[in-house]
């Protein structure tokens, strides 16, 4: 059995997940949503210098500290940053990487080179501080502001040799309007070394497909 490690988008905690970690339960498997400095429950800890290694530190201590050594990444949205990063600094630690609708990062991308002009735009509409951005109007009540500095500081990828892990990408492709993400997926759906899917599902692909979405999880986990 895996160990799922479940990284939320923006502004969200490890709560987005409630939905989906029940059932990777039942199925045998063990479940970690975490919630990343400075949003939502730890909002308390945000300030200036919360950044994309913050939240790169924030996974990394949890596997060390917990002793997984089975994980099975998942990074939903700006997630797919987190994820790429803690591959590379524990690559022994990782079987497998899900991109639930994300950014998919190489060494010098940030979450602010990724994503379309309207994404950015929504990006300025920071907090009186200037250290966050606002979340969004139709965004669960417990959503808060998320950390402005690890959307703009590019990853830094340091494992001069990646492993070959499982890489799999979920495409949310019933977007409200065009998704930031359209490019991403069509350029892995040619790569050999990618899974990809396409879901009839807005963004949240936890709360619109969860029953597509477990399937593909539990696919993540199977042997090769």
């Amino acid at each position: 059995m895996s160990t799922f490690v479940l990284i939320p988008g923006m502004c969200h905690g490890g709560w987005c997940f409630d939905d989906l970690t029940p059932h990777l339960n039942i199925h045998g498997h063990r479940t970690r949503p975490l919630t990343l400095t400075g949003i939502s429950e730890r909002s308390h800890l945000l300030h200036g210098g919360v950044n994309l290694d913050t939240h790169i530190q924030d996974v990394t201590a949890v596997l060390v500290n917990e002793n997984i050594e089975d994980a099975v990444l998942v990074g939903h949205s700006y997630g797919g940053m987190v994820i790429k990063g803690v591959a590379d600094r524990m690559p022994d630690r990782v079987n497998a990487l899900v991109y639930l609708d994300a950014v998919v990062p190489a060494d010098g991308d940030s979450c602010w080179s990724l994503v379309s002009d309207r994404e950015r735009q929504w990006y300025m509409d920071v907090v009186d501080t200037g250290y966050a951005v606002r979340p969004l109007p139709f965004f669960d009540p417990r959503a808060t502001a998320h950390p402005l500095a690890s959307l703009l500081q590019p990853l830094r990828l340091t494992n001069d040799h990646p492993h070959n892990h499982r890489q799999v990408y979920v495409y949310a492709a019933a977007w409200d309007g065009e998704s930031p993400f359209t490019p991403i997926y069509q350029r892995l759906s040619n790569d050999p070394e990618w899974t990809t899917y396409a879901l009839d599902s807005g963004h949240n692909l936890m709360r619109d497909a969860p029953e597509d979405l477990l399937e593909i999880l539990l696919k993540a986990t199977a042997p090769s």
